[in-house]
């Protein structure tokens, strides 16, 4: 029902989105083209009053979608801005490649979201959760990959997705890592010598010559020259640590980003440097992290407040 809607992944793949952007905007147009179906709407005739029924179709029930499981569950603000967005950049690329489209990107209005205050676990917990893979793994090789991962992820405040796709060659002899980020924006990441440690412990033990950094475990016997640890191993492994913890607050691999953000920022590091180290492109997105901690908070109460 989309006008080229092939071409426009095509142009995502061209352009060296990863396949998990890719699929994500796939899924969300999907679910356009499932409320335009719903609403017997043609995409040719579809204006600024449909939009805003879309908006509604997202947060209710009826909403189309290619996993049923979502179903079970109410969109959050964030998410139906994400389905929103996908349908921006599409109607964009339409504009760009002179494309006729009914509408103009700016038309497809954000909703207003409500900032919750960040959960970062404490310090001290997340250490608890970055050590305790050497603990409780029966398997040398997977203790030692999953500590590496963890410690990697805190000493460089790096994504998910930017650690899957390390290779080998991408560390220096310093510990020095290159990025190429989010946006295919470059940056420098560093590794702790208390990370390196790990690392080198996890690299030396491992029997094969694939170059990714991070291998599954059967990677030792198979040829693949791609193979890699999945996003979603690591993320079910968080998962089962903190609970094994019994941690309350839930922990992703990207709080280990934001706890990487928040305690750098505690312990006095500039926002601008950190900016640098996450590699956002607005000062304003690093300020989240910033500001996420009560502590960090209390600290600058205590030691500016003129009547002390």
């Amino acid at each position: 029902m989309l006008k080229n809607f092939k071409k426009f992944l095509l142009f995502l793949e061209k352009n060296d989105y990863s396949n998990q952007t890719i699929y994500s905007y796939k899924r969300d147009l999907k679910m356009f083209e499932g409320f335009l179906e719903y609403e017997r709407i043609n995409f040719n005739n579809i204006n600024e009053s449909h939009i805003d029924r879309y908006r509604e179709y997202l947060f209710s029930e009826a909403r189309s979608t290619s996993n049923k499981k979502d179903l079970e569950k109410r969109l959050s603000t964030s998410s139906v801005n994400r389905a929103l967005s996908s349908l921006r950049s599409y109607l964009k690329y339409l504009i760009e490649y002179d494309y006729s489209t009914p509408l103009l990107p700016e038309y497809v209005k954000l909703v207003k979201n409500i900032k919750k205050h960040a959960k970062i676990p404490e310090f001290d917990e997340l250490v608890r959760l970055i050590e305790v893979p050497s603990k409780i793994e029966k398997n040398p090789i997977i203790a030692a990959r999953n500590r590496a991962i963890f410690e990697v992820l805190f000493s460089t405040g790096m994504r998910i997705s930017e650690l899957v796709s390390l290779t080998r060659n991408h560390i220096d002899n310093t510990g020095r890592i290159f990025i190429l980020g989010k946006g295919k924006k470059e940056r420098f990441v560093y590794l702790t010598e208390r990370s390196k440690k790990y690392l080198d412990a996890y690299l030396k033990i491992r029997k094969d010559n694939l170059k990714a950094l991070f291998v599954p475990l059967r990677g030792r016997n198979v040829s693949k020259k791609n193979m890699r640890i999945s996003t979603n191993y690591i993320q079910y492994r968080i998962k089962f640590y903190r609970e094994y913890l019994g941690i309350n607050i839930p922990i992703s691999a990207h709080t280990l980003r934001h706890g990487f953000a928040t305690y750098l920022a505690e312990n006095g590091a500039s926002p601008a440097a950190i900016q640098i180290l996450l590699g956002h492109e607005s000062l304003d997105t690093t300020t989240r992290y910033v500001h996420a901690s009560d502590r960090f908070a209390e600290k600058v109460h205590k030691k500016f407040h003129p009547l002390k």
